[in-house]
Order: structure tokens, then C-alpha cells, then sequence
């Protein structure tokens, strides 16, 4: 079909054009240069234009994290780090970066949300071979287009294991201006070794094999709140036995503080490369300006709270007009982990306490909705050429975790067609939610582009449109690592 009809551009809002579009003077959170060995950019001629390179090493390798005074645990992670240091470059510029393997394990580094050329994508078995202990693989691609994503190990529960960082995409004009930029890696805390759980138990995992009722999810809806059950619901324990949530890497008895003053607009990018957890965040005493979702940018919303799933993002602008130390929190809507929490605090305020305790938006206020949000570029339309109907399903007395009865990897892939128009649609037979991710492409979920999408537990449906665009073979699956590695799974294949 004719790509150009199956494009419309999204209507921007003249008075947020007028109000945001002012001059960015952002201050960064990390060192990029020291955290992860950049080199200096230098001019490469592709395609007729020079494009500056950028240059990083990711070193896999065990070390230790303290995640708090006194508690230090054996993990895994990049450079010594955990997180992962900050990878940050201009929309634009070309990425090289040299990933070495100083784990026992093989390994291999996906770009969460880039859609990469498909060599670059980092699945074992499926892109690449698995960078064996004591080797390395190179990565290269364009930094295109600017956002906030992530990048993580695509091998088993290694994530798990601590193995994530953040990757930050600057854009030539924001659509906001702000006067702070930081960064808040949120994640669920595992100090022992993963295991499988539930619907894996004794198969050996997913990556290992391969390498030898109409309710819509919503601020009335699932994530309304948290389950106190733990995600069990009669299935056997579905969630890993997590020590803590993190902001950061690190726990809430030893916070990280992120510092403003009265007038400035700080630009917070939260992201969840976790392993199985979804979080609703809230910001003591301050609402949030929604301005970006899942790195692509959208006609800005004012919040109380929001929802992320897991490796789901969310940038939001706060207006430090409350002059105080207030609570930056996250709290579990699966799980008995208790909440994490990270501070704001002003540095020309007196106040050094909290100034207060659960934030009014994790009792109340104005939850994001997916229909809140109105994206800023181009958007699918018109009837798909391709529908795929998708029942998502499993993990009952230790069964696997599938999509429409077939646990990868025996299950058939789903085959499409270049330039093609596609269609996923999703109903949820299971009691957990599921965060659907599709490798190399952007989606439409109601008026936005995104990477990964909840699915509501209990019946619950979610639709994506997107456009062929990208050939190669790409995985979607669950983003909580266990169903995953359980089977939730499917390989998008290009005929």
C-alpha cells in the first residue's frame, strides 16, 4: 500500500507550542565521558554525509552494589556500575560501542526501544550469536530517534542480575524547556541468583533452549492500586522474592537526592528496566507535566501520578514551585515489595526533613490514562492489511506462560509482509498484567507511538497498529523476564 496514505501528522497544540518551546539550559546527573569510556566524536562519512561518531565500552562483569550503608551484594553489571553508566549522545550521531564479556555466562546487549538494524538487535539465537565469556562483540547504529530508552542483557534472567543502564537520545529542539535533566532508573532488587518461577520451573529458560471480560487497563481499572496477594491468585508464587524497589541503586532508607531551586523546571526521565515489576510513581507536594512516552514526545499532560510497566518510560516536567524536601516515590502494583523512594529537594529551602511522607498522588489525584496522551508525530491509519489476534495466557500450577496456547521456542512465528500495515490484538486470559514489547518498531496505542504496552490481567485487551517497515526477525514478548524465559513469546518474521 501506499505508505504516505497510511501517515497522518498529529495536530500540535499552538498554545503548548508557545508555552514550552523556550531555550533548554539542562544540567546532566551523570558524567557520561567518565562513566562510559566515550570517545571524543569524530567525523565518518555514510552516505554522503559525515555524521560524528561516538565511541562507548560496556564491560560485562561481576562486581558488588551497595544499594545502601551496609548492604552490599554480589551483582552484575556494566563498568563496575549498577545501573549501567549513563550512555548519553545528539539524535543523530552514530554508536559504536564495544560490549566485552567478563561474566561466567554467555551475553548480549539489547537496545530497548532503538529500532536498530536487525544484526544490531542483541537477541541470542534469533540476531547473534551470544558473546561467549572472555569475548566481544561490537554494536554500531544510528542514534535515531532522540528519547529515553534503555539497555539491558537479552540473555535469561540476567537482568536480574543488575544487568541495565540507561541510553538518552538528545533531541535538537525539545518541545519543553527545562533547567534540570535527570535521570531515575527504577528497578526491583534481587540480591541472591534469579530463578524461575512459576510457569519456567525446571524447563531451563527460554533463552537457554534457544541458545543449545473486555476491560481495558486504565485509572479506574488494574492499576488503579496495589495487589497485596503478591501476584500469587491461587498460581503458586508468581513474583521472585524481591528485597526492595530501587530509584537509582538504591534503597529508600539511603535515597538519592536530586537537587533544584524555587522557579526552575526539572526534567525527570523515569524508566523501569526491572524485571517483573510495575510501578505507580507520584512526587510528594508537586504534580508532573507529562512530556514524553516511551521516549517519543507528546502534547504535554499534567499528572498527579503514572503508571510504568515494566521497560516502559515515561520524561515529565516537574515546576519546583514548592520550596522543601519532598519524597520521590514508587510503589509496587504486583508484589509485596515495599515502596521505594528517591527526594526532590530545593537547595535554597531551610527545610532538611521530609516534608511529607506518601505523596497525595499515591492516595488520589489524576492517574495517566494511555487516552490522555496525544503524540506529536506522525501517527497509522486507515485499515490494517494484517490482523493477528493474540491470546495471552499460562503460568496456572506451573504451566508455561504462552500467546495463543504456544510457548516459544515451538511456536510459529508470525509472518508479515514489508510495507504492510499490522495489527496486534491482545486479550489476556491470565491473572497477571503483561508489558508487550515488539522489537525495531514504534507503535500506535490510541493516539501515541510506543515500544511496549500493558495488557490488563483478568481479561483484559490492548491493541497496536504499526507499519511494517523495519525487515528482519524480531522477538515480542512479555517484558517481565520470567514469563518471558516461561515462553511468552513470538518471533516477528519478514517473508
Amino acid at each position: 500500500m501506499d505508505r504516505r496514505r497510511f501517515l497522518q501528522t498529529a495536530l500540535t497544540s499552538v498554545a503548548a507550542t508557545s508555552v514550552f518551546n523556550r531555550s533548554v539550559a539542562a544540567e546532566g546527573a551523570y558524567s557520561v565521558a567518565d562513566s562510559a569510556n566515550a570517545a571524543e566524536p569524530t567525523g565518518r562519512l555514510q552516505g554522503g554525509l559525515t555524521r560524528p561518531l561516538r565511541e562507548f565500552r560496556l564491560v560485562a562483569q561481576q562486581g558488588e552494589a551497595e544499594v545502601a550503608p551496609g548492604k552490599v551484594y554480589r551483582n552484575w553489571m556494566y563498568n563496575g556500575q549498577f545501573p549501567g553508566p549513563e550512555i548519553r549522545v545528539k539524535e543523530g550521531e552514530r554508536l559504536r560501542i564495544i560490549v566485552e564479556n567478563q561474566l561466567p555466562e554467555d551475553t548480549t546487549v539489547h537496545w530497548h526501544g532503538v529500532p536498530v538494524p536487525n544484526a544490531m538487535d542483541g537477541v541470542p539465537g534469533l540476531t547473534q550469536k551470544p558473546i561467549a565469556p572472555g569475548e566481544s562483540f561490537v554494536y554500531e547504529f544510528e542514534a535515531t530517534p532522540a528519547g529515553s530508552y534503555i539497555y539491558h542483557s537479552h540473555v535469561g534472567l540476567q537482568i536480574d542480575r543488575g544487568l541495565i543502564g540507561p541510553l538518552v537520545i538528545e533531541e535538537a529542539t525539545p518541545h519543553v524547556a527545562y533547567d534540570r535533566d535527570y535521570i531515575l532508573v527504577l528497578d526491583d532488587y534481587l540480591s541472591g541468583d534469579p530463578q524461575p518461577l512459576g510457569g519456567s520451573a525446571g524447563r531451563g529458560g527460554m533463552m537457554g533452549r534457544m541458545m543449545g471480560s473486555d476491560r481495558e487497563g486504565g485509572r479506574d481499572g488494574w492499576w488503579g492500586g496495589r495487589r497485596d496477594d503478591g501476584g500469587m491468585m491461587g498460581m503458586g508464587r508468581q513474583m521472585p522474592p524481591y528485597q526492595g524497589l530501587l530509584i537509582g541503586g538504591r534503597l529508600p532508607d539511603d535515597p538519592r537526592v536530586f537537587e533544584t531551586r524555587r522557579g526552575e523546571r526539572v526534567r525527570l526521565r523515569f524508566m523501569n528496566p526491572s524485571g517483573a515489576t510495575t510501578f505507580r510513581v507520584a512526587i510528594g507536594g508537586h504534580r508532573m507535566i507529562v512530556s514524553h512516552c516511551d521516549g517519543r514526545p507528546v502534547e504535554p499532560v499534567t499528572v498527579d501520578s503514572l503508571v510504568l510497566g515494566t521497560a516502559e518510560r515515561y520524561d515529565v516536567i516537574v515546576e519546583a514551585a514548592n520550596p522543601g524536601v519532598w519524597p520521590i516515590v514508587i510503589a509496587a502494583i504486583e508484589g509485596n515489595a515495599p515502596p521505594g523512594r528517591a527526594v526532590l529537594r530545593y537547595t535554597d529551602a531551610a527545610a532538611t526533613a521530609l516534608s511529607e511522607g506518601v505523596p497525595e498522588g499515591l492516595r488520589g489525584g489524576y492517574q495517566l490514562d494511555y487516552q490522555d496522551l496525544q503524540s506529536l508525530e506522525a501517527l497509522p491509519v486507515g485499515q490494517p492489511d494484517r490482523v493477528f489476534d493474540l491470546m495471552l495466557s499460562g503460568g496456572m500450577m506451573g504451566s508455561a506462560w504462552t500467546i495463543n496456547g504456544q510457548a516459544y521456542p515451538n511456536a510459529d512465528p508470525l509472518m508479515i509482509n514489508e510495507g504492510e500495515h499490522i495489527r496486534f490484538r491482545m486479550r489476556n486470559h491470565s491473572m497477571m498484567l503483561h508489558p508487550m514489547h515488539l522489537h525495531g518498531h514504534f507503535f500506535r496505542v490510541g493516539n501515541v507511538l510506543k515500544d511496549t504496552v500493558l495488557v490488563a490481567a483478568h481479561m483484559g485487551r490492548a491493541e497496536f497498529d504499526f507499519v511494517a517497515d523495519n525487515p528482519g526477525r524480531w522477538f515480542f514478548h512479555c517484558h517481565n523476564i520470567y514469563h518471558m524465559e516461561a515462553g511468552m513469546t513470538r518471533e516477528v518474521r519478514y517473508t
